[in-house]
């Protein structure tokens, strides 16, 4: 649990609504389909075909939360065309989404530890070692969930 700081400790005088990080980041990827598109950007789609047929939705649904995440900046279309082809857009992951990265692979592993118990693994291909997702502070040290607090900042430490 994280322990709420400062004015925050007092739950009574104020709201998340509408301010909250996490409210806002699920208004804006809370979709299964939108978490799916992401995920398989990671994995290096980038071909409008093959996010509609990796993630198993409509051409329409597709079609809708990929311009969703590139109006979000997550990803950027880029234009390519083959050979005896029309001109086509593909997808690539700006730095914005793959500063999202870490969202998803913490679902994959809260999904593999919790719900699948699946085979795959994250790895960091320097070792071959298990990789995890973890919450460090600024210092470096690892922090635990007893750990965690949450305080605000003025305007212009943030």
């Amino acid at each position: 649990m994280a322990v709420l700081q400062g004015p925050l400790a007092d739950r009574d005088a104020w709201s998340a609504v509408g301010q909250c990080p996490i409210e806002k980041t699920m208004a804006l990827l809370g979709t299964k389909t939108t978490m799916l598109l992401m995920r398989e950007a990671f994995y290096g789609t980038t071909r409008f075909e093959d996010f509609w047929r990796r993630v198993g939705v409509t051409k329409a649904a597709a079609a809708a939360r990929l311009s969703e995440l590139v109006d979000a900046g997550l990803l950027e279309r880029r234009p390519y065309q083959e050979p005896g082809q029309r001109r086509r857009d593909e997808y690539v992951l700006t730095d914005t989404g793959r500063d999202f990265m870490p969202v998803v692979w913490a679902m994959f592993e809260w999904g593999r530890r919790h719900i699948d118990d699946s085979r795959l693994r994250l790895t960091h291909l320097g070792c071959g070692e298990e990789a995890t997702v973890e919450i460090r502070c600024a210092a470096g040290h690892e922090v635990p969930a007893a750990e965690l607090g949450m305080r605000l900042v003025k305007r212009s430490e943030a």
